[in-house]
């Protein structure tokens, strides 16, 4: 009873909110944190994409290992990497499934193992790469490499409005329990409770939508009114805002650094 209280406590809605807030802006302290968000970008374009043309298993197990290492350098949520597991797993085994049902044989699972561990290496760099910038300077990195500023805003404003959007689907959630009534018997494994709360958790997302389209044309009124198209789109405000960007040594450095191993791994293995 007392480890199933402490995962109710893990997986409450405060407490998923508070994990998302410390994955926006709890890393700042990091030495990935601390880089420039080009630098970040430049990084994460290699790691997100070459490894779908590499076959060589050495190599992709080479270049997973480097991110976990990665991953933890940010300092990633332990509930964002248990959402990532459970993605992974889920993913690799509905294709065994699928492939055992249509004529294969377990021959499969070493295919599976490598699209595993390169679906592995992206999805670490991704997390690596965003959960270590905060909103502001992921918009400001996607400005400076000439990303139209509603774009960049429109990304940096979807991360501050998370946590609140989450919190209001509980509220909505909790309102549709507090009037209906939960089905008096749990059923055969509890089917009965089962399909109660999916049919809760389905409705509470209309309320949801209409309270976002509201609140985002209020953003969106109240950022014309402040003069938000002429920063977006005037050059002295965008140089005004970026002047805090420069790449330092630090920067080149984990880069050389990072090419130096992916080097050695392709020479080596």
């Amino acid at each position: 009873m007392e480890y199933t209280r402490k995962l109710a406590d893990k997986l409450s809605v405060e407490q998923v909110k508070i994990e998302l807030l410390n994955t926006a802006y709890g890393n700042g302290d990091t030495f990935l944190a601390k880089l420039d968000p080009r630098t970040l970008f430049l990084w994460y374009l290699f790691f997100g994409i070459v490894p779908w043309f590499v076959h060589d298993t050495g190599v992709l197990i080479g270049m997973c290992l480097f991110m976990v290492i990665t991953t933890y350098m940010a300092k990633i949520s332990p509930l964002i990497i248990f959402i990532l597991c459970l993605g992974l797993l889920g993913q690799g085994g509905y294709l065994l499934v699928v492939s055992l049902l249509f004529g294969g044989d377990w021959s499969t699972m070493l295919p599976l193992l490598v699209l595993t561990v390169k679906l592995s290496t992206i999805s670490l760099a991704s997390i690596t790469v965003f959960c270590s910038m905060n909103p502001d300077k992921l918009s400001d990195g996607l400005l400076k490499i000439k990303v139209p500023g509603q774009v960049s805003f429109s990304i940096a404003y979807g991360y501050r409005m998370l946590p609140t959007l989450l919190e209001e689907y509980h509220h909505v959630f909790q309102s549709f329990r507090l009037r209906g009534k939960a089905p008096e018997k749990h059923g055969f494994l509890y089917i009965r409770s089962i399909a109660y709360f999916v049919k809760i958790a389905m409705l509470s997302f209309y309320p949801l939508l209409l309270s976002t389209a509201k609140r985002a044309r209020t953003t969106v009124e109240a950022l014309e009114t402040k003069g938000s198209m002429y920063g977006f789109n005037h050059p002295e405000v965008k140089k005004l805002k970026l002047a805090s960007l420069s790449m330092k040594r630090q920067d080149y450095l984990f880069l050389i650094g990072s090419a130096v191993y992916v080097t050695g791994l392709f020479i080596l293995i």
